[in-house]
């Protein structure tokens, strides 16, 4: 809608007429829009992400706790909400901000509508926003704490949601694999989605995984059964002696937000002593950075970020190209990578790492979302080899 400069006095802001919406920067600038779903004020790390479709999922996917996302593409809320694009129970983002207010769904498979969807999750949205700007910002700046409010009647203390945002700690030292893993074990039987019933469940027997959930996604675990697998998930602080009661044949490392530094505090040493038990391991964004961790390299946060569905990945050992989904503010720095762990794929945007695996062992692992179906099927390779391995 509009913003005022960052170097204007904060209490001689006013909100346009039409405002109900307002995200406040920690470097002071303001913009405002108008509000949606629920009312409130979140604070959290600011990002963008550059998908055209699939808003449930992004919001879903639990990696994005702690953060508020920017949509680059316009047309977000066009096809609705239905309760199968879900990624979790309930949305890890904090909210989203478009350029555009949502419009009334128009898809077969709509069951609701984004803005009553967002209220009933407690999720906040800010449309009439310049996006290009705000990408700018976040391409320019990295990317950015800040506060975002929605009140109908337009009234902001613009002074308080700055202090918010200052206040904000980040996401540099932050274990949010505890906040949002599962909190019991369960099994998982469901496999991808198909026309025209629906999620078919794995019948008959198959090789049993335990899936560890740093913030796992639900697509991940269909891939997963769709490949044949028994899969029976596990908290994040699971122990090795927790895992191997299972007797599994090989260990997932799921994805997850955070700072991978801050998780790997319990998770890489349980790592380690799965990989002394030989077992084929295979991790997905967190769970690739904790395999890294566990296996000497070091992780380091990235200026933005990778977030979108774009994303053109090469495979080293190939030479293939895939169309990858990504979502991560950490990456593997490949200089540390120990002997014997080759890099395997790395980002043509900006040749940060995107894969690893050991040289003699079953043991890999993707910085992208082979789940996600954005090639729509280029990774899914990924899945049948591990499943392979076992």
């Amino acid at each position: 809608m509009t913003d005022t400069a960052a170097s204007a006095p904060a209490q001689t802001r006013r909100a346009p007429d039409a405002a109900t919406a307002c995200i406040a920067f920690a470097d002071g600038s303001v913009f405002y829009g108008r509000g949606f779903g629920a009312e409130g004020v979140a604070v959290g790390e600011l990002v963008f992400n550059t998908a055209m479709t699939g808003y449930q999922e992004i919001m879903t996917d639990p990696s994005y706790a702690g953060q508020v996302i920017t949509f680059t593409f316009p047309h977000v809320g066009n096809v609705g909400v239905n309760d199968e694009d879900d990624e979790s129970a309930q949305p890890a983002a904090l909210g989203m901000v478009v350029k555009w207010d949502p419009t009334a769904p128009s898809n077969w498979r709509a069951a609701g509508d984004l803005r009553r969807w967002l209220a009933a999750r407690g999720r906040i949205g800010v449309g009439g926003v310049d996006t290009r700007r705000l990408t700018r910002k976040i391409r320019l700046g990295g990317a950015q704490h800040v506060a975002i409010a929605h009140d109908p009647r337009g009234e902001f203390d613009v002074d308080d949601l700055i202090a918010r945002a200052r206040a904000f700690p980040g996401l540099e030292g932050a274990d949010l694999a505890r906040e949002v893993t599962c909190r019991q074990s369960y099994r998982w039987d469901e496999m991808r989605w198909a026309w025209p019933g629906g999620f078919p469940r794995r019948q008959g027997p198959g090789k049993r995984v335990v899936a560890v959930d740093y913030g796992a996604k639900r697509n991940i675990l269909r891939c997963l059964a769709e490949a044949g697998c028994e899969v029976i998930v596990l908290p994040a602080t699971a122990t090795a002696e927790e895992v191997l009661a299972h007797d599994p044949k090989g260990v997932f490392l799921s994805n997850g937000p955070g700072d991978p530094a801050a998780t790997g505090e319990y998770a890489v040493p349980m790592i380690r002593a799965i990989l002394d038990r030989g077992l084929p391991i295979f991790g997905i964004c967190l769970g690739h950075q904790m395999l890294a961790l566990a296996l000497g390299a070091r992780t380091i946060k990235m200026s933005h970020g990778h977030h979108g569905a774009n994303h053109p990945v090469k495979d080293l050992e190939t030479g293939k190209v895939e169309i990858t989904s990504m979502n991560h503010g950490f990456a593997v720095d490949a200089q540390t990578l120990p002997e014997g762990v080759i890099e395997t794929h790395v980002s043509l945007f900006d040749g940060s790492n995107c894969g690893i695996r050991m040289r003699e062992r079953p043991v890999f692992s993707v910085q992208h979302h082979p789940e996600a179906s954005p090639g729509p099927q280029d990774s899914f390779y990924l899945f049948e080899r591990f499943a392979a391995s076992l």
